[in-house]
């Protein structure tokens, strides 16, 4: 199965409409009416859904650590790349891993 992907709100909207243009499936905390909510709640959704996590956020990463269940992680530093970058990464990420290669994984763009 291809990765589809969850932005969490501090991600770029340019950065989902790029992957929609690619046609790549895509959800943003706005769409899934998870605005202002916490990041277990973000986990748990994108669990439920087998969504890749995309984030800035390092406690996605703590949580990872933990060991709590999650359908993926892509982790980017903010500002560590423009809009056309991040994108590109993500590309490239959807072009490389399956959504089953990615359950329990963590990557770091």
């Amino acid at each position: 199965m291809m990765i589809r992907f969850h932005l969490d709100e501090h991600i770029h909207s340019g950065v989902a409409a790029g992957l929609r243009a690619h046609g790549i499936d895509v959800t943003t905390a706005a769409d899934a009416g998870l605005l202002r909510a916490d990041d277990p709640q973000h986990m748990s959704f994108a669990l439920s859904e087998t969504l890749v996590i995309v984030t800035h956020d390092d406690d996605f990463v703590a949580f990872h650590a933990q060991g709590i269940a999650h359908a993926g992680i892509a982790f980017c530093h903010q500002r560590k790349y423009s809009v056309g970058e991040h994108l590109r990464m993500l590309l490239l990420l959807h072009a490389c891993y399956t959504a089953e290669e990615m359950i329990g994984r963590v990557e770091y763009l």
